[in-house]
């Protein structure tokens, strides 16, 4: 009987260890597990799952990251093996990762090491340095942090990976980089030319200004193109041309804007007068990129100096040029002229202000190709999804006005940043005798507020001035402390719109010189339109209304009776909008504008006798449908700032909430709402809530006396049971 009780206990045992053994095995295929952060961090987001899930082709992520590294870079080393962990699990078949060991030379660099990390150089992964702080003491190690996606033969990189902040972000958009550049390379009718314009001339001089690699530098590019054709399908093809003639050369300098070089005679007599130009150019069909590969800067004292950039910066510079060509990006429309920003040098800067948005330029061209068009030559592209007006400040014709209109009847969305006021510097001599620039803020009537009243929306003329605003740190030669900046307020959760999903993660944001925004509740609803407030200002707020004088030395808050609520600076409306030229006549396109297609008019009175007497048939052709009066749905944003998309604003980086505020709002606009939920997942700001006073002293009271009375309360109760369990014990033996 005993023995069979003992094999029985074996067999249960054996049992239990191979359920165990079971339960492991699953756990290591299976396994489940719950984010709790508030913003789901650590979770893939849907549009990475579709992104992973649909892939046709294979693609195969190289990750180089040295192992052992200090915090915090060990905590990004382990939520990328978690993120690309969750990218496996929900690709398909065509996803692939792997880790390489590139730990250095002295930490034991074994040969597998040493051929891992000459991989990570031939995809242009190099070390970097970062801080460690080892034995209370702080030093320097090199390490690599990099990756790359190679998908087909196109091959895209993330050199440095530093922190987790936009890591995801980062690697899902790369991932629909290298896919939509595949797919228009594959699709190309004609191939994208690489031209190399470089005059004999120039080999004369080059060894005098250190240029004695310039005579290699047509193989070189040549060479350079070729290693590039093998990750382009083949789409490149280069030529060298040699432009010997003064003609040539002023042709193509100007065409291409190359750079020209032209010198005296030197070296006594050695080296004769001449000139020569020396320009990469890459064309495809209409769209034409020049790449300066020489650079010139001037260094004190020893003079100006001539620099070819080196064949990995030349490769990267055609590289990316491909993607811009073939606009693999998504597209938005930006209207250029009427004294809008000027988005980028190129633009016409006639009547345009030279303000910066060097910031906002660089960071929409990683994810878009905007189409710069000047609408009283161009019409509106039919293939942008989005519209942007960034600060008009010369009047638009009623023809550029119908433009507008139409297109937001066709269910393209608008972004407006429109402001009230133009700012005119006038110079002005002070008391001491000293001339000083001031600042005139003129109102600005664009012609765009008549058709934004028509939609139940205007700015008005005046500026937000906030108690909860930046405070401005002053120097000790001027006292110390800070100064407010009431015009530049800062906007708080509580008065940031998070219902819509691409808000949902900004928290703390700030705006510049804002107008308010107005609603006319009445006109939207007449209009069937739906309304959204974004962003306002706090309950401390009030208007500054002409004359405009900003200037933090003397502003101040308004008296205790003034009047003080808090004013929109950014909304949303949506719907079908009622069109501006609903039973008018198509407007005329202005005289100056027109074609020359009439041939001579002819002069005086018998021109105008002509007109009279011929009546052109046109006239007698009735259009329906011409003007759209009703549209598809469509989104307009208006804000009352400009700032938004200036650097004074996006000088934090890509980060910042005001950098991600503008890049979602752009985001939503063009229909990529899920790409704007991903991007702000991460926060460099994360403020705790707003707590009334009442609060703060009840919980500051509770801490200091509650938590002790608390402690005494329990121990009494303890101390309590104990003596009444005593009694009782003492009741049940009492012999009495």
């Amino acid at each position: 009987m005993g023995v069979q009780n003992r094999s029985g206990k074996y067999f249960k045992f054996l049992i239990y260890a191979v359920i165990v053994v079971l339960i492991n095995i699953v756990g290591i295929t299976l396994f489940v597990r719950k984010d709790l952060t508030e913003n789901k961090i650590y979770s893939l987001s849907d549009v990475s799952k579709e992104v992973v899930s649909t892939l046709t082709e294979p693609l195969t992520i190289k990750v180089f990251f040295t192992k052992n590294l200090p915090a915090p870079h060990n905590n990004t080393e382990r939520y990328l093996r978690d993120l690309l962990t969750e990218y496996a699990l929900h690709a398909n078949k065509f996803f692939n990762y792997q880790f390489y060991d590139v730990s250095p030379e002295t930490e034991g660099l074994g040969p597998s090491a040493k051929e891992n990390q000459e991989l990570a150089n031939s995809y242009g992964i190099y070390p970097i340095q970062i801080q460690a702080l080892e034995e209370d003491e702080v030093k320097f190690k090199v390490a690599y942090m990099g990756l790359v996606i190679i998908h087909g033969d196109i091959v895209e990189k993330i050199p440095t990976m530093t922190t987790i902040e936009g890591l995801e972000y980062d690697l899902t958009t790369a991932i629909q980089k290298v896919n939509n550049k595949i797919s228009s390379l594959l699709g190309l009718s004609e191939n994208i030319q690489v031209r190399l314009y470089m005059s004999s001339s120039l080999k004369t001089v080059a060894p005098l200004i250190g240029l004695d690699e310039l005579a290699d530098l047509p193989e070189n590019v040549k060479d350079i193109v070729a290693k590039l054709n093998s990750k382009n399908y083949g789409r490149l093809e280069y030529k060298f041309i040699d432009s010997a003639t003064d003609e040539e050369q002023a042709e193509a300098s100007q065409r291409y804007n190359i750079m020209a070089l032209k010198w005296p005679d030197l070296g006594d007599g050695k080296v004769s007068a001449g000139q020569g130009i020396i320009g990469l150019v890459m064309t495809f069909k209409e769209k034409v990129a020049s790449l300066p590969i020489l650079r010139v800067f001037r260094v004190p004292v020893i003079g100006t100096q001539y620099q070819l950039s080196k064949a990995e910066e030349i490769e990267e510079m055609v590289n990316g040029q491909v993607e811009s060509l073939l606009d693999i990006n998504e597209r938005f429309a930006y209207l250029g002229g009427n004294g809008t920003l000027a988005l980028t040098a190129s633009m016409p800067s006639m009547g345009q202000d030279q303000e910066a948005v060097a910031r906002f330029t660089e960071m929409v061209k990683k994810t878009y190709s905007p189409k710069v068009f000047m609408i009283d030559k161009d019409p509106v592209p039919e293939d942008a999804q989005c519209i942007v007006l960034a600060r008009p400040t010369e009047p638009f014709s009623d023809y550029e006005l119908f433009q507008i209109d139409q297109a937001l009847m066709r269910g393209q969305n608008i972004a407006i940043f429109l402001e009230p006021f133009k700012e005119v510097r006038m110079p002005q001599v002070n008391a001491m005798g000293f001339e000083q620039q001031t600042v005139n803020h003129e109102p600005l009537d664009t012609g765009l507020e008549k058709l934004l009243a028509h939609y139940g929306v205007s700015i008005k003329r005046s500026i937000i001035m906030d108690e909860q605003c930046f405070n401005q740190p002053l120097p000790q030669r001027m006292g110390g402390g800070e100064r407010p900046i009431y015009f530049a307020p800062i906007v708080k959760q509580d008065n940031i719109n998070n219902v819509l999903p691409f808000m949902n993660n900004i928290k703390e944001l700030i705006v510049f010189k804002a107008s308010p925004v107005k609603l006319d509740k009445e006109r939207i609803r007449e209009n069937g339109l739906n309304a959204t407030t974004l962003l306002s200002s706090s309950e401390k707020s009030w208007e500054m209304k002409p004359p405009i004088r900003l200037n933090p030395q003397v502003n101040r808050p308004p008296g205790p009776d003034a009047q003080r609520e808090s004013q929109d600076i950014a909304c949303l409306i949506e719907g079908e909008f009622p069109s501006y030229f609903a039973g008018k006549s198509i407007p005329e396109k202005p005289a100056a504008e027109k074609d020359d297609n009439a041939g001579d008019k002819g002069d005086g009175d018998a021109a105008d006798k002509d007109k009279e007497a011929v009546t052109s048939p046109t006239e007698d052709i009735v259009g329906e449908g011409m003007i759209l009066e009703k549209g598809k749905p469509a989104k307009l944003f208006i804000t009352g700032c400009s700032a938004f998309i200036k650097d004074d604003l996006l000088n934090g980086g890509e980060r910042t909430p005001n950098a991600m505020f503008t890049m979602n709002m752009l985001d939503f606009m063009n229909g990529r709402g899920g790409i704007a939920v991903m991007r702000s997942k991460t926060q460099k700001i994360n403020p705790l809530e707003e707590s009334a006073v009442f609060t703060k002293t009840a919980v500051k009271i509770f801490n200091i006396a509650g938590l002790p009375a608390l402690v005494v309360l329990f121990g009494l109760a303890v101390w309590t049971r104990r003596h009444m369990k005593k009694r009782s014990i003492q009741r049940m033996f009492d012999t009495n």
